[in-house]
């Protein structure tokens, strides 16, 4: 079924919003990673359900809607610097002012064999290409089935700041929010067909980073994302671009535990050298 041919529902409640997703419609609110996907066919849905007059959207003291933009966080005061700068650092300006938190934090893969529509596993294959074909861009942590990225910068921040998740079902922390995709399971969330993300509720810090390699300097996916955050004299580390899922650090030295695939190995050595330079910067 084509994009053009959905259609569209627009639930002025969390509890329509739920009822349409059940009856097979996709969430759409920014719209940014959904409908180019709808477009090449890679996601289905029997119909749209515009999501934004549902769910909140503004920061209220640590909680924030699901429903604000990348550019809301950037320019707020009331949010952690590493939330700030992960999502100043996330898109153009132009996407950061339509893409939502809640969406940024649910994004589908950007393997490209995976867009590409290749018979790999998390479309059900029996293989992960990237590991015989070129692969500079995948992970070097968690990769026994699937070697993708994942590629949202925000979503490290938050595991860093130990953001809790509120969905329309239930309450969790953020980490509790994302799974490894094996054989019995595709999905990378645990988010249930009719289950949306409603708020995040984030503590402040005492100090907290973002810091980034990418490709170009500005407006490009993680190569790797480092967070660092420390509070009540415990620092937390998360990293974006180098796992299927967003990734926690126990420590620097966890890093020693990843398997990176031949052409993913400077993955490494920048991780490194991001996580010595965000633990340094909220010592």
């Amino acid at each position: 079924m084509s994009a053009t041919a959905l259609s569209l529902a627009r639930p002025a409640d969390l509890a329509e919003a739920s009822r349409a997703l059940a009856d097979g419609g996709r969430a759409l609110a920014g719209g940014t990673d959904l409908v180019p996907l709808l477009r090449d066919g890679l996601v289905r849905a029997e119909s749209l359900v515009d999501v934004r007059a549902a769910l909140p959207r503004g920061i209220e003291g640590e909680r924030i809607g699901a429903g604000t933009t990348l550019a809301e966080l950037e320019g707020s005061d009331d949010v952690p610097d590493a939330l700030r700068e992960a999502c100043r650092l996330a898109a153009s300006p132009q996407l950061r002012m339509m893409g939502t938190i809640g969406g940024n934090l649910l994004q589908a893969t950007r393997c490209w064999y995976w867009r590409l529509a290749f018979p790999c596993r998390l479309h059900g294959g029996d293989v992960c290409h990237a590991r015989e074909g070129e692969h500079r861009e995948h992970a070097i942590l968690g990769n026994d089935f699937c070697a993708s990225a994942h590629p949202s910068d925000p979503a490290a921040a938050l595991l860093a700041l130990d953001a809790t998740v509120e969905t329309t079902k239930r309450r969790l922390p953020l980490g509790d929010l994302y799974r490894l995709p094996d054989e019995s399971d595709h999905e990378v969330t645990m988010l249930e067909p009719d289950e949306l993300v409603v708020a995040l509720e984030v503590e402040r810090a005492e100090g907290s980073v973002y810091l980034k390699a990418m490709d170009r300097q500005r407006f490009s996916f993680p190569l790797v994302g480092v967070a660092a955050v420390h509070r009540n004299a415990e620092t937390r580390i998360a990293l974006s671009g180098v796992a299927p899922i967003p990734w926690a650090l126990a420590s620097a030295e966890d890093l020693e535990g990843a398997t990176p695939l031949p052409g993913t190995a400077y993955k490494l050595e920048i991780a490194r050298a991001l996580v010595r330079r965000a633990l340094e910067a909220v010592a």
